[in-house]
């Protein structure tokens, strides 16, 4: 993701999948375990879920979980 900062997920509990996670302002990319990463975007994913995975990400809290029950298969691509 060109223009991007990829940061690390602080992953607070401990046992998150989540590696890092870059935002932009209609989007957050997720990377995974062996570097797998999804993009979700407004266009594709919906703003309402971007805006929540983006405070997610920063908190370092609950971002699996949340892509698990609510947007696991809604990405907009995979890299």
């Amino acid at each position: 993701m060109e223009g991007l900062q990829r940061q690390t997920y602080r992953n607070v509990s401990g046992n998150s999948p989540v590696r890092f996670f870059a935002i932009g302002p209609s989007l957050v990319c997720v990377w995974f375990e062996k570097d797998v990463a999804y993009e979700y975007n407004y266009s594709h994913t919906g703003r309402e879920h971007v805006e929540t995975m983006k405070r997610l990400a920063q908190q370092g809290r609950g971002l699996a979980s949340y892509i698990t029950k609510h947007v696991s298969k809604d990405y907009a691509r995979k890299f």
